[in-house]
């Protein structure tokens, strides 16, 4: 599969041979869903908390007598029945996450971008570079670009201008491409590879 690169100003700079094995896959829907479940759950604080009645700040004297008065037979005022009492079966602080398979994570990747790739949903550009931090510059580069929603995602190391330039656009993610995932590229309209980047996918899944 070809794809032509461009420069950040729309200019063409060549092209580029994209592996069949990580951008031609038919997409499965069920393994995305299952890795976008995945890291969802990883990111889940999961730090909801009800008190139980053993920890509601109340009297835990029997509320009245056993026998005689013809009501219900209670004990404590903590119990969940009453107003101000324990939560019965709440929520816990507990941990969200689930195992999944390490070879399933990496399919969920390649099905991910294959899934863009299927949409033409694939910009590549040779340099993501800035000779300075300006975002208006940044955005203008991007409307020629046709880019208004997407990941961007750079080689081991992001350029600090670009990186400063990005942070404020709205709907625009720019990640290193060892943060690249599958949440992300789905969660964006367009995927944005820079040439270095598209060299360090293929030598992973080498």
């Amino acid at each position: 599969m070809d794809l032509k690169i461009t420069t950040l100003g729309g200019k063409d700079a060549g092209k580029v041979e994209l592996s069949e094995e990580i951008f031609g896959l038919d997409p499965r829907e069920d393994i995305l869903q299952r890795v976008v479940r995945w890291q969802l759950a990883k990111k889940q604080q999961g730090t909801h908390k009800a008190k139980g009645r053993a920890e509601i700040a109340r009297t835990g004297a029997k509320m009245y007598k056993q026998k005689g008065t013809g009501r219900a037979r209670h004990h404590s005022a903590r119990a969940p029945q009453f107003r101000g009492g324990g939560k019965a079966h709440g929520p816990v602080v507990r941990s969200h996450e689930h195992e999944l398979p390490k070879k399933v994570r990496a399919l969920g990747l390649k099905h991910a971008l294959s899934a863009k790739a299927k949409s033409a949903s694939i910009i590549i550009i040779d340099e993501l570079k800035l000779t300075e931090a300006k975002t208006k510059a940044l955005i203008a580069n991007f409307a020629t670009l046709g880019l208004t929603n997407a990941l961007v995602i750079g080689g081991a190391e992001l350029d600090n201008n670009f990186k400063l330039a990005a942070t404020n656009i709205p709907n625009i993610d720019v990640l290193p491409i060892q943060g690249i995932n599958v949440y992300d590229i789905l969660r964006r309209g367009t995927l944005v590879l820079s040439k270095a980047a598209v060299e360090a996918l293929e030598e992973r899944f080498k």
